[in-house]
């Protein structure tokens, strides 16, 4: 009797000893990201409620569609707000947050969480400092006012498109609630 491998087989068996290569990485905590962004500052936990409404607009000022959770929102006793968001980078959600100035402008962004195996370059913070100062009414746009990294291209494009969508969740709903 002559024995021949199946082939399906062989592979089978090579992709089950091959390693999977994932990096996932937390950074910080949001408590950690809290007192990196606010150092001296008490935050109070003010979830908000994203009406359908809400969430169109902010869909159509950033293009995300991955729904914004309105219960990862704290703010400040002077205005400030911290906003916990996620975007999906290439495969794989990101979480960061956002630090803002009661005038809504970027003070700080953090990443919280990253996921993907490349990419992870958008954590480092030379790349997030052209987010500070940003408003809704800035652009906000990758290879406009925000720059890219090449191999990070999808998960520079959906942070910055995030930040966005925060900048703009400012200016239509906690603004007012500021002034309040």
């Amino acid at each position: 009797m002559n024995w021949k491998p199946n082939p399906f087989v062989i592979a089978g068996l090579a992709m089950t000893s091959a390693p999977i290569v994932a990096q996932a990485k937390i950074y910080v905590s949001i408590e950690q990201a809290q007192k990196i962004i606010f150092p001296n500052k008490v935050l109070t936990k003010a979830p908000i409620l994203i009406t359908g409404d809400l969430q169109d607009k902010m869909r159509s000022a950033s293009s995300i569609r991955h729904p914004f959770q309105g219960e990862r929102i704290w703010k400040a006793s002077d205005g400030s707000w911290f906003i916990v968001d996620e975007v999906v980078g290439k495969h794989e959600m990101i979480t960061y947050a956002v630090g803002l100035s009661p005038t809504g402008s970027l003070q700080s962004i953090e990443i919280l969480e990253y996921v993907e195996s490349y990419g992870y370059e958008v954590a480092e913070a030379n790349w997030r400092k052209q987010f500070v100062g940003k408003t809704a009414s800035d652009a906000i746009k990758l290879n406009q006012d925000i720059q890219n990294i090449g191999g990070a291209t999808l998960s520079c494009k959906h942070i910055t498109d995030g930040v966005k969508r925060v900048v703009t969740l400012y200016d239509l709903a906690l603004k007012q609630a500021h002034s309040k």
